[in-house]
């Protein structure tokens, strides 16, 4: 008996490393995007994605046909959602300008392709909270301008940065460039 038991454990613990090894990057890449972090230096999104397989994990056994992906997912957007006051400060990269619950909202519509009625059930609130959070969220991101590559999370403020000079064309060249659509 024991040793039918061990073979289970066994068997269960290569399938879920298994899951991990398919699954994991893009888990941790959904999770960096939550955390609005660098996605070479991620510690917040390390820990919460460890924190949803862990809880993967120990339901492992008990899933019966459910997709562990799916599971792994929801665990990792309930916990972004309960611990999302901590992720508040900006951050830098493009979705660190976003409020934590427009980026969950977000990340889990765009990124993960999940309906707008499941994202609401999962996070418990209304579609129509959900998709006023993607519609401003959206907004939000369509209005900055386009960071440039080596400036990406990153705030430079050295003499040629551009930040604090003022053009050298006139008053009138001025006021066409900042009406003119970016």
């Amino acid at each position: 008996m024991r040793e039918r038991q061990a073979r289970q454990e066994r068997l269960r613990a290569r399938e879920f490393e298994a899951f991990v090894a398919g699954a994991g990057g893009r888990l941790l890449h959904a999770a960096t995007l939550l955390t609005a972090e660098p996605p070479g230096a991620a510690p917040e999104a390390e820990r919460l994605l460890v924190w949803a397989l862990a809880r993967t994990r120990a339901d492992w056994s008990r899933l019966r046909g459910e997709d562990p992906y799916e599971r792994t997912r929801q665990t990792l957007a309930a916990r972004f959602a309960h611990t999302g006051w901590r992720h508040r400060r900006p951050r830098g990269g493009l979705l660190g300008v976003l409020s934590p619950q427009e980026r969950l909202v977000l990340v889990l519509r765009l990124y993960e392709g999940v309906a707008e009625e499941q994202v609401a059930a999962g996070l418990g609130l209304p579609v129509e909270r959900v998709r006023a959070l993607h519609t401003r969220a959206m907004a939000t991101l369509l209005s900055r301008p386009p960071e440039a590559p080596h400036s990406a999370g990153h705030s430079r403020s050295g003499p040629d940065s551009g930040y604090g000079r003022r053009s050298r064309s006139g008053p009138r060249e001025e006021a066409e460039a900042a009406h003119e659509p970016a």
